[in-house]
Protein backbone atom coordinates (compact mmCIF):
# COMPACT_ATOMS: atom_id res chain seq x y z
CA UNK A 1 0.00 0.00 0.00
CA UNK A 2 1.28 3.45 -0.83
CA UNK A 3 -0.65 5.10 1.97
CA UNK A 4 -1.70 3.69 5.33
CA UNK A 5 -5.37 3.36 6.20
CA UNK A 6 -6.75 5.45 9.06
CA UNK A 7 -7.98 3.38 12.01
CA UNK A 8 -10.65 3.20 13.31
CA UNK A 9 -13.22 4.31 10.74
CA UNK A 10 -17.01 4.42 10.72
CA UNK A 11 -18.97 1.63 9.12
CA UNK A 12 -21.07 2.50 6.10
CA UNK A 13 -23.40 -0.40 6.93
CA UNK A 14 -23.87 -1.25 10.62
CA UNK A 15 -23.20 -4.97 10.13
CA UNK A 16 -20.26 -4.82 7.70
CA UNK A 17 -16.66 -3.68 8.32
CA UNK A 18 -15.88 -0.17 7.04
CA UNK A 19 -15.45 -0.21 3.27
CA UNK A 20 -12.16 1.65 3.76
CA UNK A 21 -10.76 -1.49 5.43
CA UNK A 22 -10.81 -3.41 2.14
CA UNK A 23 -7.06 -2.80 1.55
CA UNK A 24 -6.40 -4.29 4.98
CA UNK A 25 -8.26 -7.43 4.02
CA UNK A 26 -6.24 -7.66 0.82
CA UNK A 27 -2.96 -7.14 2.70
CA UNK A 28 -3.67 -9.65 5.46
CA UNK A 29 -2.45 -11.07 7.78
CA UNK A 30 -0.63 -7.90 8.94
CA UNK A 31 -0.25 -4.39 7.61
CA UNK A 32 0.06 -0.84 8.92
CA UNK A 33 -2.60 1.68 9.91
CA UNK A 34 -2.51 5.24 11.23
CA UNK A 35 -4.26 6.19 14.48
CA UNK A 36 -6.00 9.49 15.27
CA UNK A 37 -2.77 10.99 16.68
CA UNK A 38 -0.71 10.15 13.59
CA UNK A 39 0.98 7.11 15.06
CA UNK A 40 1.48 4.12 12.76
CA UNK A 41 0.82 0.71 14.30
CA UNK A 42 0.46 -2.86 13.11
CA UNK A 43 -3.02 -4.08 12.33
CA UNK A 44 -3.77 -7.81 12.40
CA UNK A 45 -6.43 -8.91 9.92
CA UNK A 46 -5.59 -12.58 9.29
CA UNK A 47 -7.45 -15.14 11.38
CA UNK A 48 -4.56 -17.56 11.97
CA UNK A 49 -2.12 -14.75 12.80
CA UNK A 50 -4.63 -13.20 15.20
CA UNK A 51 -5.11 -16.40 17.18
CA UNK A 52 -1.34 -16.88 17.31
CA UNK A 53 -0.65 -13.35 18.53
CA UNK A 54 -3.53 -13.14 21.00
CA UNK A 55 -1.94 -15.92 23.05
CA UNK A 56 1.59 -14.49 22.79
CA UNK A 57 2.73 -13.21 26.22
CA UNK A 58 5.09 -10.81 24.48
CA UNK A 59 2.05 -8.65 23.68
CA UNK A 60 0.83 -6.59 26.62
CA UNK A 61 -2.51 -5.03 27.55
CA UNK A 62 -0.97 -2.69 30.15
CA UNK A 63 -2.49 0.67 29.28
CA UNK A 64 -0.21 2.55 31.67
CA UNK A 65 2.75 1.64 29.43
CA UNK A 66 3.75 4.92 27.68
CA UNK A 67 4.10 2.96 24.42
CA UNK A 68 0.57 1.54 24.59
CA UNK A 69 -1.38 2.83 21.55
CA UNK A 70 -4.66 4.64 22.04
CA UNK A 71 -7.25 4.55 19.28
CA UNK A 72 -9.05 7.75 20.29
CA UNK A 73 -8.58 10.85 22.41
CA UNK A 74 -11.16 9.79 25.01
CA UNK A 75 -9.17 6.76 26.12
CA UNK A 76 -5.84 8.56 25.79
CA UNK A 77 -7.12 11.06 28.33
CA UNK A 78 -7.56 8.35 30.98
CA UNK A 79 -4.61 6.15 30.05
CA UNK A 80 -2.99 6.52 33.48
CA UNK A 81 -6.11 5.25 35.23
CA UNK A 82 -5.77 1.55 35.96
CA UNK A 83 -8.27 -0.67 34.15
CA UNK A 84 -9.06 -4.03 35.73
CA UNK A 85 -8.90 -7.27 33.72
CA UNK A 86 -8.60 -5.72 30.25
CA UNK A 87 -5.72 -3.41 31.14
CA UNK A 88 -3.41 -5.61 33.19
CA UNK A 89 -1.12 -8.53 32.37
CA UNK A 90 -0.41 -11.75 34.23
CA UNK A 91 0.15 -12.49 37.03
CA UNK A 92 -2.12 -9.64 38.20
CA UNK A 93 -4.68 -10.39 35.51
CA UNK A 94 -4.82 -14.05 36.51
CA UNK A 95 -5.43 -13.12 40.16
CA UNK A 96 -8.33 -10.85 39.21
CA UNK A 97 -9.83 -13.35 36.78
CA UNK A 98 -9.70 -16.22 39.28
CA UNK A 99 -11.79 -14.15 41.70
CA UNK A 100 -14.56 -13.92 39.12
CA UNK A 101 -14.53 -17.23 37.23
CA UNK A 102 -16.92 -19.07 39.60
CA UNK A 103 -19.65 -16.51 38.88
CA UNK A 104 -19.42 -16.90 35.09
CA UNK A 105 -19.16 -20.66 34.59
CA UNK A 106 -21.54 -22.29 32.13
CA UNK A 107 -23.30 -24.07 35.01
CA UNK A 108 -23.83 -20.78 36.89
CA UNK A 109 -25.11 -19.01 33.78
CA UNK A 110 -27.45 -21.86 32.86
CA UNK A 111 -28.96 -21.51 36.32
CA UNK A 112 -29.72 -17.87 35.45
CA UNK A 113 -31.60 -18.73 32.25
CA UNK A 114 -35.09 -18.84 33.88
CA UNK A 115 -34.47 -15.41 35.37
CA UNK A 116 -33.26 -14.05 32.02
CA UNK A 117 -36.37 -15.49 30.37
CA UNK A 118 -38.58 -13.85 32.98
CA UNK A 119 -36.89 -10.50 32.38
CA UNK A 120 -37.30 -10.80 28.61
CA UNK A 121 -40.97 -11.77 28.91
CA UNK A 122 -41.71 -8.90 31.27
CA UNK A 123 -40.10 -6.33 28.97
CA UNK A 124 -41.94 -7.65 25.91
CA UNK A 125 -45.24 -7.62 27.84
CA UNK A 126 -44.65 -3.95 28.63
CA UNK A 127 -43.88 -3.17 24.97
CA UNK A 128 -47.06 -4.85 23.76
CA UNK A 129 -49.19 -3.11 26.37
CA UNK A 130 -48.02 0.29 25.10
CA UNK A 131 -49.08 -0.30 21.49
CA UNK A 132 -47.71 -1.65 18.25
CA UNK A 133 -44.47 0.37 17.94
CA UNK A 134 -41.38 0.84 20.10
CA UNK A 135 -37.82 2.08 20.16
CA UNK A 136 -36.19 -1.29 20.73
CA UNK A 137 -32.86 -0.17 22.20
CA UNK A 138 -34.37 1.66 25.18
CA UNK A 139 -37.39 -0.63 25.55
CA UNK A 140 -35.68 -4.00 25.25
CA UNK A 141 -32.09 -4.38 24.02
CA UNK A 142 -30.56 -2.26 26.79
CA UNK A 143 -32.80 -3.21 29.76
CA UNK A 144 -32.34 -6.97 29.30
CA UNK A 145 -28.58 -7.12 30.03
CA UNK A 146 -28.77 -4.13 32.37
CA UNK A 147 -31.29 -5.88 34.62
CA UNK A 148 -29.36 -9.14 34.50
CA UNK A 149 -25.96 -7.65 35.35
CA UNK A 150 -27.51 -5.67 38.21
CA UNK A 151 -28.89 -8.87 39.68
CA UNK A 152 -25.63 -10.73 39.16
CA UNK A 153 -23.49 -7.98 40.72
CA UNK A 154 -25.93 -6.85 43.39
CA UNK A 155 -26.27 -3.32 41.97
CA UNK A 156 -29.68 -1.62 42.49
CA UNK A 157 -31.48 -1.52 39.14
CA UNK A 158 -33.27 1.66 40.19
CA UNK A 159 -29.92 3.38 39.52
CA UNK A 160 -29.80 2.12 35.92
CA UNK A 161 -30.47 5.50 34.29
CA UNK A 162 -27.40 6.88 36.03
CA UNK A 163 -24.92 4.11 35.24
CA UNK A 164 -26.20 3.58 31.69
CA UNK A 165 -25.69 7.28 30.97
CA UNK A 166 -22.21 7.28 32.52
CA UNK A 167 -21.31 4.16 30.51
CA UNK A 168 -22.46 5.90 27.33
CA UNK A 169 -20.36 8.97 28.15
CA UNK A 170 -17.37 6.82 29.03
CA UNK A 171 -17.45 4.86 25.77
CA UNK A 172 -18.53 7.54 23.32
CA UNK A 173 -18.68 10.92 25.01
CA UNK A 174 -18.21 13.75 22.52
CA UNK A 175 -15.15 15.05 24.36
CA UNK A 176 -12.28 13.42 26.22
CA UNK A 177 -13.35 15.34 29.33
CA UNK A 178 -16.75 13.63 29.20
CA UNK A 179 -15.19 10.18 29.37
CA UNK A 180 -12.95 11.17 32.25
CA UNK A 181 -15.84 12.69 34.19
CA UNK A 182 -18.04 9.65 33.53
CA UNK A 183 -15.39 7.31 34.87
CA UNK A 184 -15.04 9.44 37.99
CA UNK A 185 -18.82 9.41 38.48
CA UNK A 186 -18.95 5.61 38.15
CA UNK A 187 -16.05 5.17 40.57
CA UNK A 188 -17.70 7.42 43.14
CA UNK A 189 -21.04 5.61 42.81
CA UNK A 190 -19.49 2.14 43.10
CA UNK A 191 -17.23 3.22 45.96
CA UNK A 192 -20.26 4.42 47.89
CA UNK A 193 -22.09 1.21 47.06
CA UNK A 194 -19.17 -0.87 48.37
CA UNK A 195 -19.11 1.14 51.58
CA UNK A 196 -22.86 0.62 51.99
CA UNK A 197 -22.60 -3.11 51.36
CA UNK A 198 -19.90 -3.44 53.99
CA UNK A 199 -22.38 -2.15 56.56
CA UNK A 200 -25.42 -3.95 55.16
CA UNK A 201 -24.49 -6.91 52.91
CA UNK A 202 -26.82 -8.12 50.21
CA UNK A 203 -26.72 -10.81 47.54
CA UNK A 204 -24.53 -10.57 44.48
CA UNK A 205 -21.03 -10.94 43.12
CA UNK A 206 -19.98 -7.58 44.56
CA UNK A 207 -21.10 -8.69 48.03
CA UNK A 208 -19.14 -11.93 47.60
CA UNK A 209 -16.01 -10.04 46.58
CA UNK A 210 -16.33 -7.74 49.59
CA UNK A 211 -16.70 -10.68 51.99
CA UNK A 212 -14.16 -13.04 50.43
CA UNK A 213 -11.54 -10.74 48.94
CA UNK A 214 -11.78 -7.15 50.19
CA UNK A 215 -12.39 -7.95 53.86
CA UNK A 216 -9.53 -10.45 53.79
CA UNK A 217 -7.13 -7.90 52.35
CA UNK A 218 -6.67 -9.70 49.02
CA UNK A 219 -7.84 -6.65 47.07
CA UNK A 220 -7.89 -2.98 48.02
CA UNK A 221 -10.84 -0.62 47.69
CA UNK A 222 -9.71 1.03 44.45
CA UNK A 223 -8.98 -2.30 42.77
CA UNK A 224 -12.45 -3.51 43.79
CA UNK A 225 -13.98 -0.34 42.34
CA UNK A 226 -12.04 -0.92 39.10
CA UNK A 227 -13.29 -4.51 38.89
CA UNK A 228 -16.88 -3.46 39.56
CA UNK A 229 -16.66 -0.75 36.90
CA UNK A 230 -15.50 -3.03 34.11
CA UNK A 231 -18.09 -5.69 35.04
CA UNK A 232 -20.95 -3.20 35.19
CA UNK A 233 -20.08 -1.35 31.98
CA UNK A 234 -19.09 -4.35 29.86
CA UNK A 235 -21.88 -6.45 31.36
CA UNK A 236 -24.63 -4.41 29.75
CA UNK A 237 -23.12 -2.34 26.92
CA UNK A 238 -21.78 -5.20 24.83
CA UNK A 239 -24.86 -7.43 24.93
CA UNK A 240 -27.22 -4.51 24.42
CA UNK A 241 -25.39 -3.70 21.19
CA UNK A 242 -25.49 -7.31 20.05
CA UNK A 243 -29.25 -7.60 20.68
CA UNK A 244 -30.06 -4.37 18.85
CA UNK A 245 -27.67 -4.88 15.95
CA UNK A 246 -28.56 -8.58 15.78
CA UNK A 247 -32.24 -7.68 15.47
CA UNK A 248 -31.54 -5.11 12.76
CA UNK A 249 -29.36 -7.60 10.87
CA UNK A 250 -31.95 -10.36 11.01
CA UNK A 251 -34.67 -8.00 9.75
CA UNK A 252 -32.37 -7.16 6.83
CA UNK A 253 -31.86 -10.88 6.07
CA UNK A 254 -35.42 -12.27 5.80
CA UNK A 255 -34.39 -15.68 4.40
CA UNK A 256 -32.08 -16.40 7.29
CA UNK A 257 -34.67 -15.09 9.74
CA UNK A 258 -37.29 -17.37 8.23
CA UNK A 259 -35.00 -20.32 8.92
CA UNK A 260 -34.79 -19.35 12.57
CA UNK A 261 -38.54 -18.92 12.86
CA UNK A 262 -39.06 -22.38 11.37
CA UNK A 263 -36.47 -24.06 13.59
CA UNK A 264 -35.65 -22.40 16.91
CA UNK A 265 -33.01 -25.05 17.61
CA UNK A 266 -30.80 -23.09 15.20
CA UNK A 267 -30.63 -20.14 17.59
CA UNK A 268 -27.38 -21.11 19.39
CA UNK A 269 -25.66 -21.49 16.01
CA UNK A 270 -27.23 -18.22 14.84
CA UNK A 271 -25.87 -16.41 17.89
CA UNK A 272 -22.35 -17.65 17.13
CA UNK A 273 -22.65 -16.60 13.50
CA UNK A 274 -23.98 -13.17 14.50
CA UNK A 275 -21.07 -12.75 16.91
CA UNK A 276 -18.66 -13.48 14.05
CA UNK A 277 -20.54 -11.46 11.47
CA UNK A 278 -21.09 -8.33 13.57
CA UNK A 279 -17.83 -8.20 15.58
CA UNK A 280 -18.98 -5.23 17.65
CA UNK A 281 -15.76 -4.92 19.69
CA UNK A 282 -13.60 -4.07 16.70
CA UNK A 283 -10.06 -3.06 17.56
CA UNK A 284 -8.41 -4.99 20.39
CA UNK A 285 -5.18 -3.20 21.29
CA UNK A 286 -1.78 -4.43 22.49
CA UNK A 287 1.84 -3.23 22.77
CA UNK A 288 4.90 -5.39 22.12
CA UNK A 289 7.18 -6.05 25.09
CA UNK A 290 9.73 -7.84 22.89
CA UNK A 291 10.44 -8.27 19.20
CA UNK A 292 8.07 -10.77 17.53
CA UNK A 293 8.62 -12.45 14.17
CA UNK A 294 5.42 -13.43 12.41
CA UNK A 295 4.20 -13.82 8.82
CA UNK A 296 7.41 -12.43 7.38
CA UNK A 297 7.42 -9.20 9.41
CA UNK A 298 9.01 -8.12 12.68
CA UNK A 299 6.90 -6.45 15.35
CA UNK A 300 9.45 -4.43 17.32
CA UNK A 301 9.45 -3.80 21.06
CA UNK A 302 7.08 -0.90 21.88
CA UNK A 303 5.25 -1.28 18.55
CA UNK A 304 1.49 -0.93 18.84
CA UNK A 305 -0.67 -3.80 17.58
CA UNK A 306 -4.38 -3.54 16.79
CA UNK A 307 -6.59 -6.55 16.05
CA UNK A 308 -9.41 -5.65 13.65
CA UNK A 309 -11.88 -8.31 14.70
CA UNK A 310 -14.40 -7.30 12.02
CA UNK A 311 -11.85 -8.13 9.30
CA UNK A 312 -10.33 -11.14 11.11
CA UNK A 313 -13.77 -12.72 11.41
CA UNK A 314 -14.36 -12.20 7.68
CA UNK A 315 -11.12 -13.97 6.63
CA UNK A 316 -12.00 -15.87 3.46
CA UNK A 317 -9.27 -18.40 4.15
CA UNK A 318 -11.13 -19.43 7.31
CA UNK A 319 -14.79 -18.82 6.44
CA UNK A 320 -16.21 -19.60 3.01
CA UNK A 321 -18.32 -16.70 1.71
CA UNK A 322 -17.37 -14.83 4.88
CA UNK A 323 -19.51 -11.79 4.05
CA UNK A 324 -22.73 -13.83 4.15
CA UNK A 325 -24.81 -15.08 7.08
CA UNK A 326 -24.91 -18.85 7.36
CA UNK A 327 -26.31 -20.63 10.41
CA UNK A 328 -24.90 -23.94 9.16
CA UNK A 329 -21.21 -23.06 9.11
CA UNK A 330 -18.82 -23.84 11.96
CA UNK A 331 -17.64 -20.61 13.58
CA UNK A 332 -16.28 -21.97 16.85
CA UNK A 333 -12.91 -20.23 16.31
CA UNK A 334 -14.20 -16.68 15.80
CA UNK A 335 -12.50 -13.96 17.85
CA UNK A 336 -15.54 -11.82 18.67
CA UNK A 337 -14.78 -12.44 22.37
CA UNK A 338 -11.05 -12.15 21.83
CA UNK A 339 -8.82 -15.16 22.43
CA UNK A 340 -6.29 -16.35 24.98
CA UNK A 341 -6.06 -15.34 28.63
CA UNK A 342 -8.00 -12.11 28.01
CA UNK A 343 -10.92 -13.81 26.24
CA UNK A 344 -14.18 -12.28 27.47
CA UNK A 345 -15.05 -13.58 30.93
CA UNK A 346 -18.77 -12.96 30.37
CA UNK A 347 -19.14 -14.80 27.07
CA UNK A 348 -21.42 -17.52 28.52
CA UNK A 349 -23.73 -14.85 29.92
CA UNK A 350 -23.75 -12.92 26.64
CA UNK A 351 -24.66 -16.03 24.66
CA UNK A 352 -27.50 -16.91 27.02
CA UNK A 353 -28.93 -13.38 26.94
CA UNK A 354 -28.74 -13.18 23.14
CA UNK A 355 -30.29 -16.60 22.60
CA UNK A 356 -33.21 -15.94 24.93
CA UNK A 357 -33.78 -12.33 23.88
CA UNK A 358 -33.70 -12.91 20.11
CA UNK A 359 -35.65 -16.17 20.15
CA UNK A 360 -38.41 -14.77 22.35
CA UNK A 361 -38.58 -11.46 20.50
CA UNK A 362 -39.20 -13.09 17.13
CA UNK A 363 -41.54 -15.74 18.56
CA UNK A 364 -43.68 -13.18 20.35
CA UNK A 365 -43.67 -10.73 17.43
CA UNK A 366 -43.89 -12.67 14.16
CA UNK A 367 -44.66 -9.45 12.27
CA UNK A 368 -41.74 -7.48 13.70
CA UNK A 369 -40.38 -4.99 11.18
CA UNK A 370 -38.43 -1.76 10.97
CA UNK A 371 -40.54 1.35 11.51
CA UNK A 372 -38.21 3.58 9.50
CA UNK A 373 -36.11 3.17 6.36
CA UNK A 374 -33.03 1.11 7.22
CA UNK A 375 -30.66 3.74 5.82
CA UNK A 376 -32.12 6.40 8.15
CA UNK A 377 -31.68 4.46 11.40
CA UNK A 378 -28.62 5.76 13.31
CA UNK A 379 -25.83 3.48 14.44
CA UNK A 380 -22.66 4.02 16.44
CA UNK A 381 -19.36 5.45 15.14
CA UNK A 382 -16.30 3.31 14.57
CA UNK A 383 -14.31 4.42 17.61
CA UNK A 384 -16.59 2.67 20.11
CA UNK A 385 -18.57 -0.55 20.44
CA UNK A 386 -20.66 -1.07 17.32
CA UNK A 387 -24.44 -1.15 17.59
CA UNK A 388 -27.64 0.77 16.98
CA UNK A 389 -28.20 4.14 18.64
CA UNK A 390 -31.93 3.74 18.05
CA UNK A 391 -34.03 0.98 16.51
CA UNK A 392 -37.66 1.95 15.75
CA UNK A 393 -39.77 -1.15 15.17
CA UNK A 394 -43.41 -2.03 14.64
CA UNK A 395 -45.42 -5.26 14.78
Amino acid sequence: MTETVAFPQDRTCPYHPPTAYQPLKEERPLSRVTLYDGRDVWVVTGHAAARQLLVDPRLSTDRTNPAFPMTNERFANIRNRRTALLGVDDPEHNVQRRMLIPSFTLKRINALRPQIQETVDRLLDAMVEKGSTAELVSAFALPVPSMVICTLLGVPYEDHDFFEEQSRRLLRGPRAEDSEAARDELHTYLGNLIDSKQKSPGEGLLDDLIAEQYSEGNVDRQDLINLATILLVAGHETTANMISLGTFTLLQHPEQLAELRADSSLMPAAVEELLRFLSIADGLVRVAKEDIEIAGVTIRVDDGVVFSTSVINRDDDTYEEADSLDWHRSVRHHVAFGFGVHQCLGQNLARAEMEIALRTLFERMPDLRLAAPAEEIPFKPGDTLQGMIELPVAW
